[in-house]
């Protein structure tokens, strides 16, 4: 079995009896007077090769529809055709998103008192919801978010089983810190942040770092997600200071983001404000510092910047370190549907913020593509 991995970096890992089986395979084809056919020249070049691009693809929050308070904030067609015109985009080794909420057929939350109308945001998919994000490829989930405990434990609980249940990995609870696996020859170790209860939190950034060290020790790439900042147009920017919203601390993501690379991660993906905003090259490692709102549907403003998020595929080496992103703004609009948006918004969003964020910056944006200037 071929397995690339930290600790065997040469490439293959064979059994004794086949790698006998190769050498005499080899001995053959030296011996022979024939010259060696093409296609088993390529068949030998496809088992020692090892992977050396990544392919993550990266969008924000996600919430389907929420059947609290009552049915009527569930979309007409059960949300099965959430993810159709963006599917042909999320193809790639990771398809991550944040989960905003939790899956869980029926309960009541303690979050909110009054739950007249829509004034309730409090978010509980039915559990069936959950195979459509497996459907649509999402293999890596963020459950670090101010929506995932709505519904206390228990909603905790059945949203990690159902996971678990249909094998997409996911991280960013106290009782689920992280994960660690295996695909196509390359371990990967993901963790995630939240300034909210029962989440690992982005606060305390002396503990973010150890985990991350922690895993790096382990694997060949690790991804980190936060969920922080202030919401709404009002904090498009990164402000490398501390934000505070409705009297919370929703962390530095600048400082956060900055520190968990030091301490080995390989990239950063943000969500939080449910705005688009910068991205930043350090170190060789690519941040988004959020991505929007995705696909959210009831309940959530999608006025102005709100309407319109990015959906990157980014490509690292196989260090970790980053080669270059394409971007696909996608929108939606008053009655949630996600759509492809062919003005390009989030993607010009992201150039306007970066130059002002980040002025100085090295990053190339030209063709919805983002890469680094060369020297």
């Amino acid at each position: 079995m071929m397995r690339y991995g930290k600790n065997n970096q040469q490439g293959l890992k064979l059994t004794g009896a086949s790698l006998l089986s190769l050498f005499a395979f080899l001995i053959v084809l030296s011996c022979a007077s024939a010259p060696v056919n093409t296609a088993t020249e390529n068949t030998i070049d496809t088992l020692i090769a090892t992977k050396d691009t990544i392919t993550i693809v990266a969008v924000g929050d996600m919430m389907l529809g929420s059947a609290y308070p009552s049915k009527s904030n569930l979309p007409k067609d059960d949300a099965a055709g959430s993810f159709n015109e963006v599917k042909p985009f999320l193809q790639g080794d990771i398809i991550f998103g944040n989960l905003e909420g939790c899956f869980l057929n029926q309960g009541k939350s303690t979050k909110c008192k009054d739950t007249s109308g829509n004034s309730c945001f409090a978010f509980r998919m039915p559990e069936r919801y959950a195979g459509i994000y497996q459907s649509a490829g999402f293999n890596l989930l963020s459950v670090a978010n101010n929506h995932v405990g709505d519904f206390g434990l228990t909603g905790r609980k059945r949203t990690a089983a159902i996971l678990d249940s249909l094998q997409i990995k996911y991280a960013g609870l106290t009782t689920h810190p992280y994960t660690i696996f295996e695909k196509d020859s390359i371990t990967y170790g993901f963790c995630a942040f939240a300034p909210n209860e029962n989440t690992v939190s982005i606060n305390n950034i002396d503990s973010a770092k150890r985990l991350v060290s922690f895993l790096k020790k382990q694997v060949d790439i690790v991804i980190v997600s936060f969920h922080g900042g202030g919401e709404g147009a009002r904090f498009e920017h990164v402000t490398k200071a501390k934000e505070i919203f409705y009297q919370e601390n929703r962390g530095n993501v600048y400082e956060f983001s900055h520190a968990v690379i030091d301490a080995g991660a390989d990239i950063v993906l943000g969500q939080g404000p449910h705005v688009t905003r910068a991205v930043e090259v350090y170190k060789n490692k690519f941040i988004a510092y959020s991505l929007g709102n995705f696909c959210t549907y009831g309940m959530f403003s999608l006025k102005g910047p709100n309407g319109f998020a990015p959906l990157l595929n980014i490509r690292l080496n196989r260090k970790g370190d980053f080669l270059f992103a394409d971007v696909t703004s996608v929108k939606q609009d008053k009655i949630n549907q996600l759509t492809i948006d062919h003005n390009n918004t989030a993607y010009k969003k992201i150039i306007s913020l970066t130059d002002t964020d980040f002025p100085g910056h090295r990053l190339l944006f030209e063709d919805q593509t983002i890469r680094v200037k060369a020297d």
